[in-house]
């Protein structure tokens, strides 16, 4: 399996520390958020990783290089100067995942899980790790029907956390599944994973799963600080 971790955003919510550095690299409990994931993949025995860039592209590239210093093959994705969203940045990517399905992860949260217990292979189109809503979210993105399919809608809403098991056929068509949405007619298209997500749903092709440990959406410098310290404190 190959994984995909999402690196390319400006990261605009958490200025000034993302003015000179690239959200990922941002170090909480002693390393770079990024470098949690690697070391996470590499433990699953997913060596394989496309990391895509756009902002600050070049420190990104420095930083990770090869990915040998962590047991890792890392290619890079490069969308140019300004990133492609989710949903253009994986469909960017694509020809770097190969044909088999392919984990993603965010690379702005911070998640203990063991990526080795995620499906390698999965009967829909992607099957998401969903989170309970945090405190600083209004509401949650999908539900969780008790047949293990995610629905836009539902009495309890649950966030998604950034992980998940995607197969590159959500894409076959893509371009009926986000007409409307705003940069899909762009060249590169430049649009979100979430309106191709729920098209998907509307056809009971999304499943997903609670999880209840560690997560983290780094979005704001109190959060990154509020994670740093909980992390040193486990380590303490």
């Amino acid at each position: 399996m190959k994984a995909l971790i999402f690196a390319a955003g400006k990261g605009e919510r958490m200025r000034p520390l993302t003015a000179h550095t690239p959200k990922p690299l941002l170090s909480v409990g002693g390393k770079p958020l990024i470098v949690w994931h690697l070391e996470k993949l590499a433990a699953a025995g997913i060596r394989d990783i496309v990391i895509n860039s756009a902002w600050l592209a070049s420190r990104l590239h420095h930083a990770l290089g090869d990915g040998s210093a962590w047991g890792v093959r890392i290619v890079w994705s490069h969308e140019g100067a300004e990133p492609l969203e989710t949903g253009g940045g994986l469909l960017h990517a694509l020809p770097l995942l190969g044909d088999a399905p392919f984990l993603v992860v965010n690379g702005d949260v911070y998640c203990d899980i063991d990526f080795a217990t995620l499906p390698r292979a999965s009967a829909t189109l992607a099957h998401l790790l969903m989170v309970d809503p945090p405190a600083h979210s209004a509401r949650g993105d999908f539900a969780l029907g008790p047949e293990g399919l995610l629905h836009s809608s539902g009495d309890r809403l649950l966030t998604y956390s950034g992980i998940g098991v995607y197969r590159r056929e959500l894409f076959a068509h893509w371009q009926r599944d986000v007409a409307g949405s705003p940069g899909a007619d762009a060249t590169p298209p430049t649009f979100r994973l979430a309106p191709l997500l729920r098209a998907a749903m509307t056809r009971n092709e999304i499943s997903g799963e609670h999880f209840s440990g560690h997560w983290a959406d780094v979005g704001t410098p109190e959060r990154l600080a509020a994670l740093d310290a909980a992390l040193r404190g486990k380590r303490g």
